[in-house]
Formats: structure tokens, C-alpha cells, sequence
């Protein structure tokens, strides 16, 4: 009898540690992935791992030099709004050069480029950039991409819009599609809000 209980006693304890385990994994598993322990309630079916399923998703991979090209503008774009230098730099080779449509003097190398597209950057807020009309012409190791931009901001606590187009000369260079020249020209936008905004602003830098 003696044995019976300490027997029952040591299994108790073994099974109460492991139900406590359990609750501490599945605890931390609903912690840590809430949107799927939500997903698992309102369904009901088992699901082995979904957040690895949500990991396994990559964006696509270009399949051709237009598609790379295509993808490098928008991640140069989305740079230009977060103004993430470095990131940028990734997409622009160190010999790019710069010319805009305001009868500005070219701009040569990309150390050159950086301070003026900061000090311009600087002024604005909440900075939006939406492309159109991407084309691309790749031929060899080198290619041209042309497209419609609309820039949309705040200064000085008004509404700043401008509109225009690029076009951007690309080179191959070790695999890697590198912006060496950039041709911007802009034109304001005729809303009266943005008209009243953009005749004390300063030209923004041109994407």
C-alpha cells in the first residue's frame, strides 16, 4: 500500500509539472503569435507551424533585367521618402550624375548629390512618393527607365504637391543595375492650396 501511494504521489507530480510546461509553451506560443492563435480560434483546424508559413513568404524574384530594373526604382523610391542615405546609395553609382528641370547646374558624383538632397529633404514632412507609367529598356549592360512621380508633402503646415517625370540611364556593373545618371524635371501642382505653399518652398529634391 505504501508503494501504491508514492507510486500515485510521483505520478501526480510528473503529470502536474508536464500540464504546467505545456501551459507555459502554449502561453508563450499565443504571446508571441497573436494573429495566429486568433486565426486557430476562429477556425478550429489544426495547424502545424503557421507563423513559419508566414516566414516562407518572400517577395517575388525578377525574372528578367526590366523586372530587376522595375524593382530597384521602387526600393530606391522608397528610400528617398524615409531618407535613408545608404540605402539609396545602394541604387545610385558613386559617378551619377544629376540634372533637373529648373535650369539648376548639373550635379557630378554622389557625394555631391547627398547634402543637397538632404538640406532640400529637411524642410518637408510626412513625404509621399507615388510612381507612374514605369518603362523600362534594357540592352546589354546598359538600360534606361522612364516614369511619372507625384510628390506629396506637408511644409510649414500646408499641403505640397509637384508632379513630374524621370528618366534614369543604368549600368551593369558586377551583376547589379546602378542609376549613373538621373534627369528630373517637375511641374507644380495647379491646386490652389499647393500654389499658395509652393511659391515661398524651396524645389524639392527630385526623386
Amino acid at each position: 500500500m505504501k508503494h501504491w501511494l508514492e507510486r500515485s504521489v510521483r505520478a501526480r507530480c510528473t503529470s502536474g509539472a508536464l500540464a504546467a510546461i505545456l501551459a507555459l509553451a502554449v502561453a508563450l506560443g499565443l504571446a508571441c503569435h497573436p494573429a495566429a492563435a486568433q486565426k486557430n480560434k476562429k477556425t478550429k483546424t489544426p495547424s502545424s507551424t503557421p507563423e513559419l508559413k508566414e516566414d516562407a513568404v518572400a517577395p517575388p524574384i525578377p525574372k528578367s533585367d526590366a523586372d530587376q530594373i522595375d524593382y530597384d526604382i521602387g526600393a530606391m523610391l522608397a528610400a528617398f521618402q524615409l531618407g535613408n542615405v545608404e540605402e539609396m546609395h545602394k541604387y545610385y553609382a558613386d559617378t551619377v550624375t544629376f540634372v533637373s528641370g529648373d535650369f539648376s547646374p548639373p550635379v557630378a558624383g554622389w557625394q555631391n548629390y547627398v547634402p543637397l538632397y538632404q538640406r532640400q529633404m529637411a524642410a518637408f514632412q510626412g513625404i509621399q512618393l507615388i510612381r507612374r507609367n514605369t518603362i523600362v529598356f534594357p540592352r546589354g549592360d546598359v538600360a534606361w527607365a522612364m516614369y511619372q512621380w507625384e510628390f506629396i508633402a506637408g511644409y510649414q503646415g500646408k499641403p505640397y504637391t509637384m508632379r513630374g517625370q524621370t528618366t534614369l540611364i543604368f549600368n551593369k556593373v558586377s551583376g547589379n543595375w546602378l542609376i549613373v545618371h538621373n534627369h528630373t524635371s517637375a511641374v507644380e501642382s495647379p491646386t490652389p492650396q499647393t500654389a499658395t505653399a509652393t511659391q515661398q518652398a524651396p524645389a524639392a529634391a527630385k526623386p
